[in-house]
């Protein structure tokens, strides 16, 4: 019997089926095509496709290799250390360059240029008339302490010279009242020590409790500050001497001038200022402000400088307050303060003294390569000085700021701001006591002064060479005598040790320049960094911006599958049927069933699958069921049928396999 042979037209649901899963996949498709930016299904590719393609050296032997594992390890270690040395590399050149270094550059300039400031002083400060008869009972109670201590009486006329002749009755100061004023003999010197074997003085609070003892190997030195203290206590009391105001030196300069001379010319009153200085007394500072022309340098040597002739008169000065007699001579910058006595140096009479000095200008980094300051305007400390900033200036008004704030006075040494008043045991007792603990904490840099203060950005030194002669010499000693005399009124009886020269001149008018640069630049550093990449990479800055795209590629596909992986467990979690056991069907539904897959069977030979869903991976078509072309039960879990179990059998009568 011939077997008939039935073509089965596809349903209409499966075409439509068909129709969308296309579409779909043209729809992908031209995504793909279409998309700006490039995204690699796994890490893997990403990973090829970065060493096949990146300009960096060595990474194409990590896929070319592949095959050969004990190559692919070997290039694999040698890209890691030459990537961990390149990057201790750079950890190096980083270190170098936060560190900022600083190179000192010198520089030889050659052009004209002003001649500094010359300040001169007489080493040995005189007797004020306005305290003439407290400073001669402090001379009673130094002879008194003298013969307690070594049993040596001091001769009367060791210590004031003049008191007899009754010259300083008539000439002291209506200003000061000597009657307020009583030295305070309870401060005196002893002997200290376990054997007695050394000399100091003991200053104590308001209170009594608590004292400062001061000691000295040097009974010298003890009797010197000792003497200094009470000659404090004693000038606290004059009103501070201000010679601002006078646009020229007064006629007293010739107590200490015979004789000045620049570039061949004499000098004018004019040229010279006149100041009060608390530790020397009378000074002179020549071309203070450094703007008159004639005072520019034009030529060097010793005829083209200052030549000054010094009178060094030891007449009416105090002997325990200074035991050198000369004058102390100090080149510095203009419109600066001259602190001469922490610099400077000194004129020894009888002596004609030689100065050659040379110009040094320096320059030096603020920010992270220093501190530094341009005008001090930025430093926490109000200057006390009318001048320019320096770093002794801001340094001596850091102290007198912590004088006034702890010991309620100031030093007399130094200036006073508006409101505060000078230190004065009658009406301060306990000033000494807080003196010498404000000092040795200030010493100590438990004050920070010296962290407040900061060095100026740009500075100017004179460096010095001195040479020494006697003068007058013994032929010429009396007529240089005889023209002094004429000039000046000078004294013949005067011997030689009492006038001294000094000549300061510029050795060239070339001056130095020393200049702080960098010493590890930006520039210097991204150059040894290229280096470094280069050596051990062998690439440029692109291949740096291959690394970040291949770093951002990473990120992006991290991020991709993460988000993927979440809406998958979503989607899974919202769409999962509900657990069913089992499904249980009887003959006739199965019937149907069965139907409904011959059906199906006989459909597939016409219309082969071309993608359709319903086809699984070997080409074998799903059975379906002709009520919906949904799949047998049996392909589902959990799907159990009553008593039958499929099983493949032949169907006589349509030729199709079951």
């Amino acid at each position: 019997m011939k077997s008939e042979k039935y073509r089965m037209v596809p349903s209409k649901e499966s075409m439509m089926e068909h129709d969308a899963a296309n579409e779909k996949a043209e729809k992908q498709k031209e995504e793909r095509e279409e998309a700006l930016i490039e995204f690699y299904s796994s890490f893997k590719d990403l990973f090829e496709f970065f060493c096949l393609n990146t300009t960096i050296h060595g990474t194409v032997r990590l896929v070319c290799s592949s095959r050969n594992k004990m190559k692919t390890a070997f290039w694999a270690l040698l890209f890691l250390a030459s990537f961990a040395m390149l990057y201790w590399q750079f950890a190096l050149i980083f270190n170098e360059y936060w560190s900022y270094p600083v190179i000192m550059t010198i520089s030889v300039h050659s052009e004209p240029k002003m001649f500094p400031a010359i300040t001169i002083c007489n080493l040995n400060p005189y007797r004020v008339n306005a305290v003439r008869e407290s400073l001669a009972e402090l001379d009673n109670l130094t002879r008194k302490t003298f013969f307690e201590l070594y049993g040596f009486n001091i001769p009367e006329s060791v210590l004031e010279d003049d008191l007899k002749s009754g010259d300083w009755l008539n000439n002291k100061s209506s200003k000061v009242n000597n009657s307020t004023f009583h030295l305070n003999d309870s401060f005196g010197l002893l002997r200290m020590g376990r054997n007695k074997e050394k000399v100091g003085f003991r200053l104590c609070n308001e209170t009594g409790g608590e004292c400062y003892r001061k000691l000295y190997l040097s009974g010298v030195d003890a009797l010197r500050e000792w003497y200094r203290f009470h000659y404090m206590n004693i000038m606290s009391r004059v009103p501070p001497v201000n010679f601002s105001n006078h646009g020229q030196c007064p006629g007293d300069i010739q107590d200490l001038v015979y004789s000045c001379r620049y570039n061949q010319q004499r000098c004018l009153p004019s040229d010279c200022r006149h100041f009060h200085h608390a530790i020397y007394g009378s000074c002179f500072t020549f071309n203070e402000n450094g703007t008159d022309s004639k005072w520019e340098a034009s030529k060097p040597g010793i005829l083209y400088g200052l030549s000054l002739i010094l009178k060094v008169e030891q007449k009416d000065h105090i002997p325990l307050l200074s035991t050198k007699a000369g004058v102390k001579v100090m080149i510095h910058k203009h419109n600066q303060t001259p602190f001469l006595e922490h610099e400077g140096f000194d004129i020894r009479p009888g002596i004609e003294s030689t100065i050659g000095i040379k110009q040094v200008e320096v320059t030096r980094l603020n920010g992270n390569y220093g501190v530094c300051t341009m005008d001090g305007k930025d430093v926490n400390v109000t200057l006390i000085y009318q001048s320019n900033y320096t770093l002794q200036a801001c340094l001596h008004s850091c102290f007198q700021q912590l004088m006034i704030k702890h010991c309620g006075c100031g030093y007399y040494y130094y200036p006073l701001p508006p409101g505060a008043e000078y230190c004065n045991y009658n009406k301060h007792p306990a000033w000494g006591h807080c003196f010498y603990q404000q000092y040795d904490q200030f010493a100590s840099h438990q004050h920070r002064c010296f962290q407040k203060c900061q060095k100026p950005c740009q500075e100017t030194w004179y460096s010095l060479s001195a040479g020494y002669a006697r003068w007058p010499s013994v032929k010429s000693e009396r007529w240089i005598h005889k023209v002094l005399k004429e000039q000046y009124n000078y004294s013949m009886a005067t011997e030689r040790k009492d006038i001294a020269k000094v000549n300061i001149y510029y050795e060239h008018l070339d001056y130095y320049s020393l200049d702080e640069t960098p010493g590890y630049s930006a520039t210097l550093a991204m150059s040894n960094m290229g280096s470094q990449w280069s050596l051990w990479f062998g690439s440029s800055v692109l291949s740096v911006v291959e690394m970040l795209e291949f770093l951002v590629d990473i990120i992006i596909l991290s991020l991709i599958f993460c988000y993927r992986w979440m809406t998958a467990k979503k989607i899974n979690v919202m769409a999962q049927p509900p657990a069913i056991s089992s499904v249980t069907l009887t003959l006739e539904k199965y019937r149907y069933v069965e139907e409904g897959l011959a059906a199906s069977q006989s459909m597939t030979k016409i219309y082969p699958s071309d993608g359709d869903a319903s086809w699984d991976q070997k080409g074998i078509s799903a059975p379906f069921s002709k009520y919906g072309g949904s799949h047998v039960p049996e392909l589902y879990t959990g799907v159990v049928l009553n008593g039958f179990k499929y099983q493949e059998e032949r169907c006589a009568g349509t030729g199709l396999n079951r």
